[in-house]
């Protein structure tokens, strides 16, 4: 039976979604098209997705079959398909490395991860031998080490790689040494970095500052504030680790201007970790800016969103992606993909041009001639 071959690197909430979601939309008719960009990508649908391997440092996860290590604390995302059928896969150790802050070490919450004491598995030799295709890499914000490692095991592997966090891989074009030509070398696809949700405050903000552009507004000053109560809002409390993740959600933004901002003038951030608020995240987004005959307007937006089925529903589709590269002998970064699913791709595209690319892409039809 056809199938795409998925292992994950990070078996939290995101994880969880994208589990269900592949039971979820092996359902019924009410289920087969809603919540979905693409019900089929190069003839695969998301029923087509077999997990294969998982890997994470919880110690309520490791050894646990992964249909049940996804509603283990810590994580709270929405259960939306309670029943997953056998996986037939155990969620097994994974180096620590920078994984994990020191504060969810000892977090007093039920939130804090608890650092398992087995050894790490040989994650290469882990994803040979369980036959990966695709490996979707979940880790917190700030695991530049552990990203790394697991960037490195795809290649020793011969696994296509999702990156999902803002650990510059995809759009690292250091020439020779960079991320980007290591997996062209290597003859894999890879799609990063830095995964927008399907209605999220990244792809909203950067709407909206497009149409204050096309309409001829010219924006002055803007904010994005998020605060969530997951682990991912946890363990962004630790400032150290939010770098990559500012400069990955403003540079997004910035990208949609026809002349930056400058820097006092735009704030993009995880603002503060609410507990009660679970997998809820909530964005604030604000735009100053000046009309016709220079008056000025103001625009405020709330959005409302459990964050990790708003990411799922977009991994769903980079995952397919991946596969449909690795048909057709793709390799390196997938630039159109990457430009439609993830905040820092390597060439960054206003959202309407990628979507007409990205359909070229999945029809295959070659990329129009340049005039």
């Amino acid at each position: 039976m056809a199938q795409i071959r998925v292992a994950l690197a990070g078996v939290g909430n995101c994880a969880s979604a994208l589990v269900q979601g592949v039971t979820y939309y092996a359902g019924g008719e009410t289920s087969e098209h809603e919540g979905l960009m693409h019900a089929s990508i190069g003839g695969w649908r998301p029923v087509d997705l077999v997990f294969c391997a998982a890997f994470d440092v919880d110690s309520r996860k490791i050894g646990r079959p992964l249909e049940e290590a996804i509603f283990a604390p810590p994580n709270c995302a929405k259960v939306f398909q309670a029943e997953i059928p056998a996986t037939e896969v155990l969620v097994e150790m994974g180096p620590v490395l920078d994984g994990v802050a020191a504060h969810m070490a000892d977090h007093p919450e039920e939130d804090a991860f608890r650092i398992a004491e087995d050894a790490p598995v040989d994650v290469a030799e882990r994803l040979k031998t369980t036959g990966a295709e695709v490996l979707v890499c979940y880790l917190p914000v700030g695991s530049e080490k552990a990203v790394r490692f697991y960037a490195e095991a795809c290649l020793e592997a011969g696994v296509a790689m999702v990156n999902c966090v803002p650990v510059f891989l995809a759009s690292d074009a250091t020439p020779g040494m960079g991320w980007a030509d290591r997996f062209r070398a290597a003859g894999l696809p890879i799609i990063g970095d830095d995964i927008k949700s399907q209605v999220g405050a990244t792809i909203v903000h950067r709407t909206l500052a497009r149409l204050f552009a096309d309409r001829g507004v010219e924006l002055d000053r803007t904010y994005q504030l998020n605060t969530g109560g997951n682990t991912d809002f946890l363990n962004m409390l630790e400032r150290s680790r939010l770098a990559s993740k500012k400069r990955s959600k403003t540079e997004s933004v910035q990208s949609q201007l026809d002349e930056r901002l400058d820097a006092r003038d735009i704030h993009i951030g995880p603002s503060d970790y609410v507990s009660w608020q679970g997998d809820n995240k909530v964005a604030f987004i604000r735009m100053e800016g000046r009309g016709f005959g220079g008056v000025p307007m103001e625009m405020e937006v709330r959005l409302s969103v459990e964050d990790s089925p708003n990411s799922a529903g977009v991994v769903i589709d980079a995952v397919r992606c991946a596969k449909v590269g690795l048909e057709r002998g793709l390799a390196g970064p997938l630039e159109v993909p990457s430009a439609y699913f993830m905040k820092s791709p390597p060439v960054q595209m206003r959202d309407d041009e990628a979507r007409v690319l990205l359909a070229d892409f999945i029809e295959n039809k070659p990329p129009a001639a340049k005039a």
